[in-house]
Formats: structure tokens, C-alpha cells, sequence
């Protein structure tokens, strides 16, 4: 989408004027001599540009040369006092800001305006699901940026996300990253990494919220303690089919009340679950079964069946949203790798999550002539995601 569109399909002013306030929480680095652009206006354009396609620095003032008056004065873009004219940035400014900039400010400055700026969730649970992801272009093989997530179900907004060293410490990130938020009442899912006793007792002691839990062989006397508990007794509780992509899934769902002698080694575990995914290939006609163990401290009566279903299928959400910032906003494909440039690109995609009534229209290539093309049609990833449960 270019620049001068956004004139005719306007962002809410009550969201457009927020961005660029909260992100004046962010700190300015740069010697205060010789600054003609602030750091807000510059962020808030470099936010701009992504969302309509931008993949580098140089695409980022790009859009910014072609964009309106009008629109550079609501990013509160340097006036000349002499002409009166809104003077964008050029390339090099934008990408010494991107490299030099606070970015675990950015990502909270970021975070809080994408709180602030969320639906509400007109009934039932809030479910926030956390996984990582890994910028692959961000460096070569071990030396990549690595970020841990946490995302709202029902709206499919980005609440947070930090920084980890690499994929094996996403552990030590998982109470940084969720405990700015209020987790009251709200059922945390993840996969079976930060499947972890001190998480779970983190979530239930400390933050009073609940969590539901893929289990694997990372957790071996769990796994096994949940593979060999009466399965055979216990009534299918919940099913589901679906047809698309060239598959057709049977999902049933069984869940047991683990008490007494069925109790599970793990804090405040008090429902199992085994749900089997019967998969058939509309091309060959081959059928195949996957099963998969959770557990949750949430009883009977605070969940049913369906809601747990439900609530494991749509932790998949976040993986989408990876998909389409890798396809839609490039982040695998980007090329920054200089500072904190890998970390600040990023929370830059991060709004587009938040704003549901924002136009959706894929990015125009004709203004970045420099960057990869995008696939367009991404909607049919967040229609219908593919689910793994």
C-alpha cells in the first residue's frame, strides 16, 4: 500500500496520535547536538512503512520521501520554519536510529500501546498462548536473534515479547516476558518446552492464572504417567472434524480428573487430556494418527471439554502470526544485522496485530524496487491456520 493511500482509508486518530506518544517512552541515544528529527516521529514512520511493506531501511525512506504533508504532520515529522515544509528523514538517519535504539524500550513502549489499543473480549476466558521464534536473517547459524512471544487467542495481538540467547533459554525468558501482564483468571498454553514446574507454580502462586500444557518426552515419569492412565475408560468427550489443504482431520478429545490415585506428579495438575488426530491425504487416501497428552490445574467445572479443544487448537495461532511476518512483513528476509537493528525491526510489525480495522491490502512493490517480493493472499493463514492438535 503506498503512502499517499493512507489519505483515503485513514487509521483511527485515536490509535494514529497513542503510537507516537507511547513511543516517546522509548529513550533517545544520540547527542542532543546537531538532532533535527525526534526519535518518536522517526519510530512511529519507520512503524509506517513496514506495515505497508517496507523490508529495509532504505525501503523505510522510501516511503517516507513519497508520503503526503498531511500524513508526515500526524507522525509529527520536522517542520522547516523558514517554508513551513514536513521534512522526512533520509536512509541513514533511519538506520542509525534502528541500530542505535533501546530495543527492549521499544518492545515495551510497543507492548503497552498494543494493550491499551486491543479489543476486549466480549465473553469467556482470556487465553494467551507463548512460544519463540527464531529471525533467520538476522545472522548466520548460532548467531541469530531468538524472541520469546506471548499472544492473545481471541485477538490475535502481540502483548509482548523479549530477547533470549538461543532457543535453549527460552526458559529463563518465560517469567520476564509474562510478568508485566495480569494474569488473573487467564489460562497461559504452551508447548511442551516450558512444560516446567516452576512455571507452573509461577503461574498459580504468583500471578494467579491457570495454564494447559502439551506434554512429551522432555518430561519422561510425566509422559509416561500420562500415557498408561486408563484411556480405554474414559469416554470421548469432545470431537471434531475439519476438511481443507488437502487433508481431512478427525480430532477427538478425552479428558480425566486426576485425583487421589490417578494424582499427577506435577503442581496443581488436576485434569489429563489425550486428544487423537485421525489425519487422512485426500491425494493418496493414507490415513494417520497422531496423539498428544496435556494437563491443565483448571477442574471440570472451569473447563469443559470443547474449551480445551478449543484452547489447544488455537495455541497454533501464534505460529501463523509467524508465518505472516515472515511472508507479509519479511522478517526472515531481512537483511539487518548491524546493533540492535534485528531487535528494533520487529516490534515494528508488532501494531498490525493490534488493529483489526486497519486496511489489510498487500504492499504495493513499485516504491521498493530494492526488496523481496511478497506473497499476497495471507488471510487464507489466519482463516484457516494449520493445526498440529
Amino acid at each position: 500500500m503506498h503512502a499517499d493511500r493512507l489519505l483515503d482509508e485513514p487509521l483511527p486518530d485515536q490509535r494514529r496520535a497513542s503510537l507516537v506518544t507511547a513511543l516517546t517512552a522509548v529513550p533517545d541515544r544520540r547527542d542532543p547536538r546537531g538532532v533535527v528529527h525526534a526519535l518518536p516521529p522517526v519510530l512511529a514512520t519507520a512503524v509506517a512503512a513496514v506495515l505497508t511493506g517496507a523490508r529495509s531501511a532504505a525501503a523505510v525512506a522510501e516511503w517516507a520521501a513519497d508520503a503526503p504533508q498531511q500524513v508526515l504532520a500526524e507522525l509529527g515529522m520536522f517542520r522547516d520554519p523558514l517554508t513551513g515544509v514536513y521534512r522526512a528523514p533520509d536512509e541513514s538517519t533511519f538506520r542509525r536510529i534502528l541500530t542505535g535504539v533501546d530495543a527492549n524500550a521499544l518492545d515495551e513502549a510497543v507492548g503497552r500501546w498494543v494493550l491499551a489499543s486491543r479489543p476486549v473480549s466480549s465473553s469467556g476466558r482470556q487465553v494467551y498462548s507463548v512460544d519463540g521464534k527464531t529471525l533467520r536473517g538476522s545472522g548466520p547459524a548460532g548467531a541469530q536473534v531468538h524472541l520469546l512471544a506471548v499472544l492473545d487467542q481471541h485477538t490475535g495481538t502481540v502483548l509482548g515479547q523479549v530477547d533470549v540467547d538461543g532457543k535453549t533459554n527460552e526458559l529463563t525468558r518465560f517469567q520476564p516476558l509474562l510478568a508485566p501482564l495480569d494474569l488473573t483468571s487467564v489460562v497461559v498454553t504452551a508447548d511442551a518446552l516450558h512444560t516446567q514446574r516452576q512455571h507452573a507454580r509461577w503461574l498459580v502462586d504468583d500471578k494467579k492464572a491457570a495454564y494447559l500444557f502439551t506434554v512429551k518426552k522432555n518430561q519422561p515419569r510425566l509422559y509416561h504417567q500420562l500415557k498408561t492412565l486408563p484411556w480405554a475408560k474414559i469416554p470421548i468427550q469432545d470431537e471434531t472434524s475439519t476438511r481443507g489443504h488437502g487433508r481431512y482431520d478427525i480430532r477427538r478429545l478425552q479428558a480425566v480428573t486426576c485425583t487421589g490415585t490417578l494424582a499427577l506428579n506435577f503442581p496443581h495438575a488436576v485434569q489429563a487430556l489425550r486428544i487423537r488426530r485421525r489425519r487422512m491425504n485426500l491425494a493418496t487416501g493414507r490415513w494417520s494418527t497422531v496423539t498428544v497428552y496435556a494437563i491443565t490445574n483448571l477442574d471440570a467445572a472451569e473447563a469443559s471439554p470443547a474449551d480445551l479443544a478449543d484452547w489447544l487448537r488455537r495455541h497454533w495461532t501464534i505460529e501463523v502470526l509467524h508465518h505472516i511476518r515472515d511472508t507479509t512483513y519479511g522478517e526472515d528476509a531481512s537483511r539487518l544485522r548491524t546493533g540492535q537493528a534485528p531487535r528494533s525491526w520487529p516490534p515494528c510489525a508488532t501494531p498490525r496485530s493490534a488493529c483489526s480495522d486497519w486496511p489489510v491490502s498487500p504492499p504495493s512493490p513499485q516504491p521498493y524496487a530494492a526488496t523481496a517480493e511478497t506473497p499476497t493472499g495471507h488471510s487464507k493463514y489466519s482463516d484457516s491456520p494449520e493445526r498440529v492438535i
